[in-house]
């Protein structure tokens, strides 16, 4: 058989991630699911194999890993509604802080620009009105979007099932595309595949609890209120990489403003996200996630914004692992070895354009 011109195939290869992407769009409401229990199963393996190694029957084995996830996710939303709870007991104070912020701001504006405070009120007033029109649409889709969330969590616990009780099916499809002779190397990909998501989802559920405690253990002691709060949505959205402890900070900050009268507490909630990200960063998750696939940041910032688009944050938290899996694949592929290349973090020494 004729073998393609390297143009040709490249040009397939380019192909085939194009219509890869359509599909994950077009079936996104049954593939993001699929994908997120697939994760998950890999997370409940060792609980599982324990089971079974005490001579649990197998479905039960399945359904107390999966009730055990259950538990920690429903204490993390139970402490996380709490805090909510405690916010909203604040709401008047609450409005008396961003009224007093905003004259505050008003009379800034007012000394630095020829922006009357008339002239500042009728521009509120207008993008108000067009925030509420742009609200109201949005809540025309709630009804859907609610449809949607119930539907993911429901097909969730179901998948997750299936792909435990399946598994050995699922792993013999896997080896029949392969002869005998590659079967070692899938073998080889198949665990490390394994063993960095695991390490990777178990590494961010401890993530969560570590940063919560350290973020709002440290702003509670420096007599921030809804100190907890903060701690718990900077740990939820530093799941997204890159871009979530950016609004994190920002929420941190627009929290803080509404709960004081003050400047100075903002400065005290920056100066500590910024010590715990350093911790985290630099000495905490590395320690956790030893063996975890490196992958250059260009990649990871441009497969997390292609994954809010496909399956909004959703897609971004499961980018990662998702480009990490692809990586592996890629790296044991003779085709593909290019694009494990690109995927990661190693910089040759010199440029390709020079001869020496």
């Amino acid at each position: 058989m004729q073998k393609l011109p390297i143009t040709v195939q490249r040009s397939l290869e380019l192909l085939g991630l194009f219509i890869l992407g359509w599909l994950l769009i077009i079936g996104k409401a049954v593939i993001t699911p699929l994908l997120m229990a697939f994760f998950i199963s890999l997370v409940l393996l060792p609980i599982y194999r324990f089971l079974r190694k005490k001579r649990f029957p197998e479905v039960l084995a399945i359904v107390i890993g999966i009730l055990a996830l259950f538990i920690v996710v429903g204490v993390i939303v139970f402490f996380f509604s709490t805090q909510v709870t405690n916010l909203l007991s604040d709401f008047p104070t609450i409005r008396k802080n961003v009224s007093q912020h905003l004259t505050s701001l008003s009379a800034w504006i007012n000394a630095k620009t020829d922006f009357s405070p008339d002239q500042q009120v009728e521009f509120i007033n207008e993008q108000s009105n067009k925030l509420l029109n742009y609200g109201g649409n949005v809540l025309k889709g709630a009804a859907g979007s609610v449809t949607s969330v119930l539907v993911f969590l429901g097909l969730l616990p179901i998948y997750t099932f299936l792909i435990l009780f399946y598994k050995n099916l699922l792993l013999q499809f896997v080896f029949m595309w392969f002869p005998a002779k590659n079967q070692e190397r899938v073998k080889e990909a198949l665990t490390e595949i394994e063993l960095i998501i695991k390490s990777y989802l178990i590494g961010l559920l401890i993530q969560i609890t570590y940063m919560t405690v350290l973020v709002g253990g440290a702003l509670l002691l420096f007599g921030i209120k809804h100190a907890f709060l903060i701690g718990v949505i900077f740990a939820l959205l530093n799941l997204i990489p890159y871009i979530g402890a950016l609004f994190g900070n920002i929420i941190g900050v627009l929290l803080t403003l509404a709960s004081s009268p003050d400047l100075g507490p903002v400065f005290t909630v920056l100066a500590v996200i910024a010590v715990a990200q350093f911790l985290d960063n630099n000495i905490l998750m590395p320690r956790i996630v030893g063996a975890k696939v490196k992958i250059n940041a260009l990649i990871a910032i441009v497969g997390v914004f292609i994954g809010g688009a496909i399956a909004g944050i959703v897609g971004m938290f499961l980018s990662l692992p998702i480009i990490a899996v692809l990586k592996i694949i890629f790296d044991r592929t003779d085709k593909f070895k290019q694009w494990g290349v690109l995927f990661g973090d190693e910089r040759p020494a010199k440029s390709p354009m020079r001869n020496s």
